[in-house]
C-alpha cells in the first residue's frame, strides 16, 4: 500500500508547539483546518467582540487554506464552536460575507472553549479544486 503523502501547515502559534497540532493537514486533495480561534497569531492578542473574533477566525482559516493551495471556495464542511450559543446569530453576517456562495454543510456546537477569551472557534474541511 502506498504511504500517503501528509504536508503540515503552521500558523507559528504558541498553542501548536504546545499542544502538538497543525493549524492544517492536507492530505491527497483534502485539507484539514484544525479549530481556529480569533487569535492573531503574529500578536497572539484576541479582542473581545465576538464578531472580531469570528472575522479573525476567518482570515486565520483563509490564510491556512492559501498556504495548503487551495481557498475559501473549496470549503465542504464548517463546524463552529461557540460557549454561549445565544451569541451565534451575531456572527451571521461574517459567515455569510465568507460562505454565503460556496454552502458548505455546516454544525454548530455549544461547549467550552480551552480560554475563557475565546468566544468562538471555527474548524473547516475543504477539498482542493481540480
Amino acid at each position: 500500500m502506498a504511504e500517503v503523502k501528509r504536508l503540515k501547515i503552521s500558523s507559528n502559534s504558541a498553542f501548536e508547539k504546545e499542544i502538538g497540532y497543525s493549524r492544517a493537514l492536507v492530505v491527497g486533495n483534502w485539507i484539514f483546518v484544525s479549530g481556529t480561534t480569533g487569535f492573531d497569531y503574529k500578536t497572539m492578542t484576541i479582542e473581545d467582540s465576538i464578531v472580531k473574533q469570528t472575522e479573525q477566525c476567518m482570515q486565520n482559516i483563509a490564510d491556512a487554506l492559501n498556504r495548503a493551495g487551495s481557498g475559501m471556495k473549496d470549503v465542504v464542511r464548517v463546524t463552529y464552536i461557540l460557549p454561549n450559543a445565544s451569541q451565534f446569530e451575531r456572527c451571521w453576517p461574517v459567515l455569510r460575507n465568507y460562505f454565503g456562495n460556496v454552502g458548505p454543510a455546516a454544525t454548530m456546537i455549544s461547549a467550552g472553549l480551552a480560554d475563557p477569551r475565546m468566544k468562538i472557534e471555527i474548524e473547516v474541511t475543504a477539498i482542493k479544486s481540480q
